[in-house]
């Protein structure tokens, strides 16, 4: 397996008239957790999008695995999961319906023991027969992650997955996260939340108006900021905050 699992170079792409990347470039080494930070619009979905084949690049390359995302999709498309922001499960089925339906569709075998290792695993054994409509925000997003997680993909695509979210139920998707981490599961992760990347990322990429602005671990991040900020930082700054601190700093070079 490549130590790189994501590559991407000089990634761009509009929409009619609006630039929304301008020139992406980060690479993920195999089994890390990897956050891309940034606010709304800031072309967090858009990078995801491209590297899990629902959109073509207008100029760049994006590699999963060393396999070319643009010339060989299906093949990407083998080794990758995604979780959007919104659970996609269905929600007349029970959650085990769920699970056996996406099992089979990936033509495994033994579906219902899949499913039932993965509502183990999550904490869902006793509510699988309940309909998912029943199903709390913390426990659908469970349920979603778990989804992905059938056929054991080498890749998984978080795309901001605690947004609408109450604290509690956020403690469980780090929770997975870690666990996912853990078993050597490469990890992108999008979020508009510093305390998440911070408690999930072995490194984050900070992206700003279609470019990425800083990349590094945590401690190399914090080493950009002003002296007289780092107290401040290490106590939940804003998003916006080290937007600023970044950005100010860059124009003053």
């Amino acid at each position: 397996m490549p130590s790189k699992a994501i590559q991407v170079k000089g990634l761009h792409k509009s929409y009619k008239q609006l630039q929304v990347l301008k020139g992406v470039d980060f690479e993920i080494e195999t089994g890390s957790v990897f956050a891309l930070l940034g606010s709304n619009g800031a072309g967090k979905t858009t990078i995801v999008k491209v590297l899990t084949t629902l959109l073509q690049a207008d100029k760049g390359t994006a590699a999963i695995n060393g396999i070319d995302v643009a010339s060989n999709p299906e093949k990407v498309r083998q080794v990758i999961s995604l979780t959007g922001q919104f659970a996609a499960v269905d929600e007349i089925l029970t959650g085990r319906e769920n699970l056996v339906m996406i099992a089979k569709l990936r033509y495994l075998r033994n579906p219902r023991q899949v499913a039932d290792d993965l509502l183990k695993r999550f904490g869902l054994t006793e509510a699988a027969d309940r309909r998912v409509s029943t199903y709390s925000g913390g426990m659908r997003r469970r349920l979603d992650i778990a989804l992905s997680l059938v056929g054991k993909p080498q890749i998984i695509f978080l795309d901001e997955p605690t947004t609408g979210l109450d604290p509690e139920a956020r403690i469980e998707v780090w929770k997975i996260v870690k666990e996912l981490a853990g078993s050597g599961t490469t990890v992108l992760l999008t979020t508009q939340y510093l305390e998440e990347a911070e408690q999930l990322a072995d490194r984050i990429a900070i992206l700003h108006e279609g470019r990425i602005i800083a990349n590094g671990t945590l401690s190399e991040l914090k080493k950009m900021f002003p002296s007289a900020q780092v107290e401040y930082v290490e106590k939940q700054p804003t998003l916006e905050e080290i937007f600023l601190a970044i950005v100010g700093k860059r124009e003053a070079i």
